[in-house]
């Protein structure tokens, strides 16, 4: 929505109705997944289709014309071009952050709820992430590209094919990074104004309330 606003003008008409689109899906996925009647399997079914819709119009968001920062899908294990290097690096340092915050209350990152458990995993921590990445992460992602701080330099192909940060990019990235937490935003639960820094510790926090009975339900972080 927020692409449209501020640069659909400049959009292929057909372009600009793919991210309509891709909003109206959007809202239909929200509104099915939160009736929840169908199990947490469901859930993830909701997930994968709401991130297939939302990174098939990613690349719409890019204003940069250099067709090696253009993003043709996601791909990770490795990242197969600048976009995804960014991006998994970002969710990796998220990720740290969301695991950091589960541990300060108490929580055991690796026991989750929406991602499975597996060996090594932090399961909890990537269910923190989740409603932080777009918000966090990929609105970080694509102002690094669209302001050109980030470009072709700043990023190394590896054998196989991998693509990954230089570590002139890596630094250009962490000093975003760190900018990018100590902005404010007005928390829509606790109605106070926080640093985005802090949003992981806050619903750490809120949830360890709801678990222990303190809140009956988890008031998740609507990014406005």
């Amino acid at each position: 929505m927020r692409g449209i606003r501020d640069h659909g003008d400049g959009l292929a008409p057909e372009r600009r109705t793919a991210l309509t689109e891709a909003v109206d899906r959007l809202e239909r996925i929200l509104r099915r997944a939160n009736l929840a009647t169908e199990g947490v399997d469901a859930l993830r079914g909701d997930e994968g289709e709401a991130a297939n819709v939302y990174f098939n119009v990613f690349d719409d968001l890019i204003r940069v014309p250099d067709p090696a920062l253009r993003f043709h899908g996601r791909s990770r294990r490795p990242p197969l071009d600048a976009v995804n290097a960014l991006l998994s690096f970002l969710y990796t340092l998220l990720t740290h952050d969301c695991r950091s915050a589960a541990e300060s209350v108490g929580l055991d990152p690796a026991v989750g709820f929406l991602h499975r458990d597996r060996p090594g995993r932090p399961s909890l921590a990537l269910d923190l992430m989740e409603e932080l990445r777009p918000a966090l992460a990929d609105r970080l992602v694509l102002s690094l590209i669209n302001r050109r701080q980030i470009g072709t330099r700043e990023v190394e192909t590896r054998d196989g094919g991998a693509v990954l940060l230089t570590e002139e990019g890596r630094r250009t990235v962490l000093t975003a990074w760190q900018e990018r937490k100590k902005e404010e935003r007005r928390h829509p639960f606790l109605e106070e104004t926080a640093p985005l820094g802090l949003v992981p510790y806050l619903q750490a926090q809120l949830l360890a309330r709801h678990l222990r009975g303190d809140l009956d339900a988890y008031p998740p972080w609507f990014w406005k």
